[in-house]
This record gives C-alpha cells, sequence and structure tokens, in this order.
C-alpha cells in the first residue's frame, strides 16, 4: 500500500507542476490527493499502527475496526490540528496584511523605495525582505512585501522575477533566525539549537544564499521600472483622518511582530496571536468607521469586505498537501528516508544536502521533525564516549547536523515554488505558474543554495 500511495502522490505533484496543461486547478488536485492518500491509509491502518504506534496497537489488540477508530479520532485529526494551524495563521496574517494595506498602511516604505532603477529596487527588495522575514516569519513577509511589489512594479513578468526574490529572501532570512521559520522555531524550542548560535553560524550563510540568486537576476532586469498608475490603486485609499490610518498600521504590523512574542511568553501556537490580533483589528476599524460616519460605504475598507479577497484556492492547495504529506509521515517513510540516507552517507552534510533539496518538493515540517527523530541532541560526554566521537560531535546543540538541517530544510524549499509556504502563497497571489519558476528560478536558487552551504562549510573550518 505504501508504494501506491508514493505513487499517487508523485502522479498529484505532476498534475500540479502541469496545472497550465491539463486546466485543473492545483487546489482540486491537491485536495483529492490528501483524501486519497488517507483513505489508502486507514485501508491497511491495521500495518501501520503497530510500526508507528505500537503502544496504542498494543492496547487496542488485533481488532482492525479499533484500530481504524483509534487513526480517525488520534492519527488523523492530530494531523488535521497541526495542518490547521497553518492554514488559520494563513488566513489571519492574509487579511490584516490585506487591510492594512487597503488603508495605506505599506505607503511609508513605496515612498522609500522610490528608486525606478530596476535592479536598485530589486536589491532594495531582497533586503528588506531578508531582514524583515527574521523578525516576522517568511509567509507573513512574503504577503507584506508582495503587496509592496503591487503599487512599485507594473509590468507582470517583472514584477513576477521580483517576487521570486521576495520567496528566495523570505526563505533565506526565515533559516538563520530563531523565530523566523516554522523549523527553526521547532529545532530552537527542542533544543537543537541556541538562539544567539544559529544566529552566529547562518546569518551569513543565509545572506550569501540570496545575494548570488540576486545577482544573477539583476542582470535579466534592466532600465527602469514602470509604476502602476494611481487609478489602479484608488480603491485603497479611503479618506479617513491621518491618524486613524496610523492607528490601523500599528495594531496591524505591530501585532504581527509581537505574535512571536507571544508564543514565547504563552506557548500558544501562534495563529491565536494572529487571530487575536485580527480580533483586536476588527475592533478598530469598526469603531473608526462607526466614527466616521461620512465615509461612503463603497469607499469603506471593513474586514467583511476583505475577507472576500482573501486567495481560498491556495489556502485550499496548502491543505490537501499537508494532509497528503501527513499520510506518507504516517506510513514511516519519510522517517525511513532519513535514516537510509544517514546509513548509506554518513555525512551531515550530504544528508542535510538531501533534505534540503527534497523540501523543494515535500513539506520540511515533517522533514525535519523525522530527522530530528533521528539522533538525541547529545552533550560533550556522551560524544566522548561514543565510537566514533569525530562524527557525533555534529550533533552537539548548536553542532554542524543542525544548523544544516535548519539551514537546508529552510533555503531549499526555494529551489521549487511548492517547497514552502512564501513560494505557495506568493504563487497563489502573483498566479506564478509552476513551470515558469522551474524554468526561469529553480537553478538560480539552486545556485544560491549551494553558495550557502560552502559559506557554512568555510566558517566551520576556519572560524567556529
Amino acid at each position: 500500500m505504501t508504494i501506491i500511495m508514493i505513487l499517487i502522490f508523485i502522479l498529484g505533484y505532476i498534475a500540479i507542476a502541469t496545472e497550465h496543461i491539463i486546466n485543473v486547478n492545483k487546489a482540486a488536485v491537491a485536495l483529492v490527493l490528501g483524501v486519497v492518500c488517507w483513505t489508502l491509509y486507514m485501508v491497511s491502518a491495521g500495518d501501520y499502527l503497530p510500526v508507528m504506534h505500537p503502544d496504542a496497537a498494543a492496547a487496542i489488540g488485533g481488532n482492525v475496526a479499533e484500530m481504524r477508530n483509534y487513526v480517525s479520532e488520534n492519527v488523523f485529526l492530530y494531523h488535521v490540528g497541526d495542518t490547521c494551524e497553518i492554514i488559520l495563521f494563513l488566513m489571519g496574517a492574509m487579511t490584516i496584511v490585506e487591510l492594512v494595506d487597503a488603508h495605506g498602511g505599506f505607503n511609508f516604505v513605496n515612498r522609500r523605495l522610490t528608486t525606478r532603477d530596476s535592479q536598485k529596487l530589486l536589491w532594495l527588495m531582497a533586503l528588506v525582505t531578508f531582514f524583515l522575514s527574521a523578525v516576522l516569519d517568511n509567509l507573513t513577509t512574503s504577503i507584506v512585501m508582495v503587496m509592496i511589489l503591487r503599487k512599485l512594479v507594473a509590468n507582470h513578468v517583472q514584477r513576477m522575477l521580483y517576487a521570486c526574490i521576495v520567496i528566495i529572501a523570505a526563505n533565506a532570512g526565515g533559516a538563520f533566525s530563531p523565530i523566523g521559520d516554522v523549523t527553526t522555531i521547532m529545532l530552537w524550542i527542542k533544543g537543537n539549537i541556541s538562539s544567539s548560535g544559529v544566529i552566529a553560524h547562518l546569518f551569513l550563510p543565509s545572506l550569501v544564499s540570496l545575494i548570488v540568486p540576486t545577482l544573477i537576476v539583476s542582470r535579466i532586469v534592466k532600465g527602469r521600472v514602470l509604476a502602476p498608475t494611481l487609478e489602479e490603486y484608488v480603491e485603497h485609499e479611503p479618506q479617513l483622518p491621518r491618524r486613524d490610518k496610523l492607528a490601523i498600521s500599528i495594531v496591524g504590523v505591530g501585532g504581527l511582530v509581537c505574535v512571536p512574542l507571544f508564543h514565547s511568553i504563552t506557548s500558544l501556537p501562534p495563529f491565536v496571536g494572529v487571530l487575536g490580533v485580527l480580533g483586536l483589528l476588527w475592533v478598530v476599524t469598526e469603531s473608526i468607521y462607526k466614527k466616521n460616519k461620512s465615509i461612503e460605504e463603497p469607499y469603506q475598507h471593513r474586514v467583511t469586505a476583505i475577507l472576500h479577497r482573501i486567495d481560498m484556492s491556495t489556502i485550499l492547495f496548502f491543505l490537501g498537501i499537508l494532509l497528503a504529506v501527513a499520510a506518507l509521515q504516517e506510513t514511516g517513510v519519510l522517517a525511513a528516508l532519513g535514516k537510509t540516507l544517514d546509513n548509506s552517507l554518513h555525512n551531515a552534510y550530504l544528508v542535510n544536502i538531501i533534505i534540503g533539496i527534497v523540501s523543494s518538493f515535500v513539506d520540511n515540517v515533517p522533514l525535519v521533525a523525522s530527522a530530528m527523530g533521528m539522533y538525541p541532541v547529545l552533550d560533550a560526554a556522551a560524544v566522548a564516549q561514543s565510537a566514533d566521537p569525530a562524527y557525533m560531535a555534529n550533533f552537539l546543540v548548536d553542532g554542524t547536523f543542525w544548523d544544516m538541517l535548519a539551514y537546508c530544510a529552510g533555503t531549499g524549499g526555494s529551489i521549487l515554488i511548492i517547497g514552502s509556504a512564501a513560494g505557495v502563497v506568493v504563487m497563489g497571489l502573483e498566479k506564478i505558474n509552476f513551470m515558469w519558476y522551474l524554468k526561469n528560478v529553480s537553478l538560480i536558487a539552486l545556485a544560491g543554495y549551494f553558495a550557502g552551504v560552502l559559506t557554512y562549510w568555510l566558517l566551520s573550518m576556519f572560524v567556529f
């Protein structure tokens, strides 16, 4: 059954990649893929449960019907919960960013990015995205920067190139920050890396992984950038007092910035903080419009109107893909892949390089979770007592294996547009075709990926 699931998963990804040929929306394919994978899993639940959840299987006995009930009520719903955390975060963040943008909240960035030189604008966008994604997260940052791009670049093909650099920059910025990406958050919370260690070790490799693609793309985009006409965005400028617009921007952007702090203090999932910010922003905007009754209804930008702008097809695509990957994870095939790589290669760099490449088409969260399950975090005494101390030193806190896992899983998602949350959301917002990205950007992102690996290796040889 596992082989059948893998084949169906591969066929599903082929259908997603050839969306423009078969003319079937990728969200539809992803939803069918997720349902089919879990249906096939349930058919053989009696085979998988004793392997993946031996304690539960032992308690249940050999009753297949009870095993399926256990999978439905515990295993499946557990993965649905994990998936919905991301979906709710995505929906909340997209709504907040759309609302702030509708009230001119990002105009301050537009006013400072006044250059019409295409290459200079490219570098400014790349660096702003890189540092912003380390403070927020790569998903939220990508949404914000695409909204800004729409006000700066009129030509859609040119804007797609800029948006692709936004994807690469957001993933690179998230890789060196303990709160910039889901995978680095996982490694940080579990104690595999420290906040100071990951920043010190991965800042320069992550920056290099952005600089190399930006250098290449800067040779493609030349001349001056044509900005959209003012009329295209007239609906985004409600006639509110400046202090009210500022209040909306402070609550929205400030709230998003504080979400990692909220998560750190309360240990609640990040989506709870995002929903709290959205609720607060909703109250603020309703109060503002109640106070400014003279503004006509068509020119108001209430949350109820903004919700209609959210790209639900992108969200449903994300839902289907994550559910399909979760089904594969529960078969044990992802963990087996990681162990096979380690046994055959026995090299921290090579294992993580391959994990990073695999993360370009498989969600990096289960990959990182599987890799974290392969080894414990060791201390100096355990390393000294091991049969191969030189190799096992890679698994110390802030060791090479954990550093490279954070870097490769984060930046490897840029190789394909469906390899990261940032890529998926930009794909939906800017209608970037999978094959277009593959032909025009994938090799550029891959060059940056390997440049960052080389940078880390050189630093580990002469600095760390």
